[in-house]
């Protein structure tokens, strides 16, 4: 799965890095991004690809309370094109969720008589450029107010070198693969060949436990311990 992750670049450098139309807002660097917070989400469409915030963990148009959305920060893409709650999502409304890290907890036997423990990891890019994970958004109406936008982030099996830390990870879409998947791709069929585990070469070491709760949001949450 994937429940925080790091967007510590300037939105300028998205903006280049993603062909994306400048933004009219400003968002800090964040190195706790965390389920129910708004965070940078790119999606296209006639005018070109453009950026903005919406809220982490969706909710679909038809439901009745928008508090489901805390259920819904990811969606599994073995499974996305059956999901009542993501299918229509899936064919209309795919979006790119830019960021420079992800954390993912180890679980780690315990000495003798204590529990297992969870060691948590920032997974990332040596270089430390941004990349594009693979996400699906949604526009809710209420009765009264205005519409709440909302996105969730797609998962899959984790590859062999962080594996060991997690089975599961978000998909990290390279380039020619973010174009298709924000393009007007006809059906499951040309969508989940895009949904595989990244093969880039991803860095990952232990961090503290800080990043544990969503108050912390520091970048104390991403140096090696």
């Amino acid at each position: 799965m994937c429940g925080r992750y790091t967007l510590t670049v300037p939105l300028s450098n998205l903006v280049d890095s993603f062909e994306v139309h400048p933004p009219d807002f400003d968002y800090p660097s964040r190195f706790n991004i965390a389920p129910t917070q708004d965070a940078p989400v790119i999606a296209q469409d006639r005018g070109g690809r453009r950026m903005g915030l919406l809220r982490w963990g969706l909710v679909p148009s038809w439901s009745k309370d928008p508090s489901v959305g805390s259920r819904m920060i990811n969606a599994r893409s073995e499974t996305v094109a059956e999901k009542p709650a993501f299918k229509n999502a899936f064919l209309m409304k795919r979006c790119l969720i830019p960021a420079d890290g992800f954390f993912e907890w180890k679980k780690v036997p315990g000495q003798e008589g204590e529990k297992p423990s969870k060691v948590p990891h920032w997974i990332h890019r040596k270089d430390g450029a941004p990349f594009a994970m693979a996400g699906l958004w949604e526009e809710w109406r209420p009765k009264e107010g205005d519409p709440l936008f909302t996105f969730t982030i797609l998962t899959t099996e984790s590859t062999s070198g962080i594996r060991d830390i997690h089975p599961r990870m978000p998909v990290i879409l390279p380039d020619e693969a973010a174009r298709r998947w924000l393009g007007p791709v006809a059906g499951p069929s040309g969508l989940h060949p895009l949904l595989r585990p990244n093969v880039e070469n991803l860095h990952a070491h232990a961090v503290s436990t800080l990043v544990n709760s969503p108050r912390n949001d520091v970048p104390d949450c991403v140096q090696p311990v």
